[in-house]
């Protein structure tokens, strides 16, 4: 419990927080992460779990598995079947993944937010200008996942993925600490672009998944290749991969954030704003 509290005294003090997530070498450390969270020791695996667990709300009461190879293993485990209820109503686009909501709300003409007094282009962040025109004066949602939640995301509906864009970069810490510092953030960071075209109706979303500090690495199914800082092949792929509504597309190697966005017509779902935590499967977004 002293732990525990003295934990949540130091997160709450910005600045410390600050310098030590983002001060520090990013990159190596990220790939020390990657290396590190994949030994299969015993005691590394149960150490590390065991000091994640101080430092984050860690609940793995609804994982598929009870026992882990390694801290890799933990971070991107399965759910129980039926531990998420997907929204059946075809109107509804549902949340990909388990998150805290971010900036929301309406598109202004491309510009978002990341934070409140820092926006930022859609198109800067798609990397295309030309993609962006779909989700012109639309709608979007900013999903964070914290570390202890589950990483991997799914279909938010019935739809095909028509287009992965890999776009290199940093690896900046994405909690609200940094999104109130660091302008055009998500733009900095690696990430990746996955457009797909719902099967009724044939409307565009786009989701983004952004890379940070420690998870630079993200796994699609559509793609036999894992994306990550030294991914070195095509930045655009197109596919014509099919997905049901819930149905997994890929994980984080940790967790980060997503960014979901829709066409002029879609709107919030009741309830959803800033600092509301979602999961993965309730309904996220609603066509007029």
């Amino acid at each position: 419990m002293k732990i525990r509290r003295l934990r949540d005294a130091l997160l709450q003090q910005e600045d410390l927080n600050f310098l030590l997530t983002n001060r520090v070498p990013r990159i190596l450390l990220t790939r020390f992460m990657g290396w590190f969270s994949k030994l299969r020791h015993p005691w590394v695996r149960d150490a590390s779990i065991a000091v994640w667990r101080l430092f984050a709300d860690l609940d793995l009461s609804d994982a598929k598995k009870t026992r882990f190879d390694s801290l890799h293993d933990c971070f991107i485990r399965e759910l129980k079947p039926g531990s998420r209820a997907v929204d059946p109503d075809p109107s509804v686009l549902a949340s990909p993944c388990d998150a805290i909501v971010g900036a929301c709300g309406a598109v202004n003409g491309i510009e978002v937010f990341q934070a409140k007094g820092f926006p930022y282009s859609v198109a800067e962040l798609f990397g295309d200008a030309r993609a962006v025109e779909p989700f012109r004066d639309g709608c979007y949602a900013t999903l964070r996942l914290t570390s202890s939640m589950y990483h991997r995301f799914h279909a938010p509906h019935d739809s095909r993925v028509e287009r992965v864009t890999y776009l290199s970069g940093d690896t900046w810490n994405v909690n609200p600490i940094a999104l109130k510092r660091i302008e055009r953030l998500f733009c900095r960071n690696e990430r990746a672009l996955i457009e797909a075209r719902l099967h009724a109706g044939g409307h565009r979303i786009a989701m983004v998944p952004v890379a940070a500090i420690l998870v630079a690495s993200l796994r699609l199914r559509c793609l036999d290749v894992l994306l990550n800082v030294r991914y070195r092949g095509p930045k655009r792929t197109d596919c014509e991969a099919d997905y049901r509504k819930g149905e997994e597309m890929g994980w984080f190697e940790h967790g980060s954030t997503i960014i979901v966005f829709a066409p002029k017509g879609f709107t919030l779902a009741k309830g959803i704003e800033t600092d509301t935590p979602i999961r993965m499967g309730q309904a996220l977004m609603k066509s007029a």
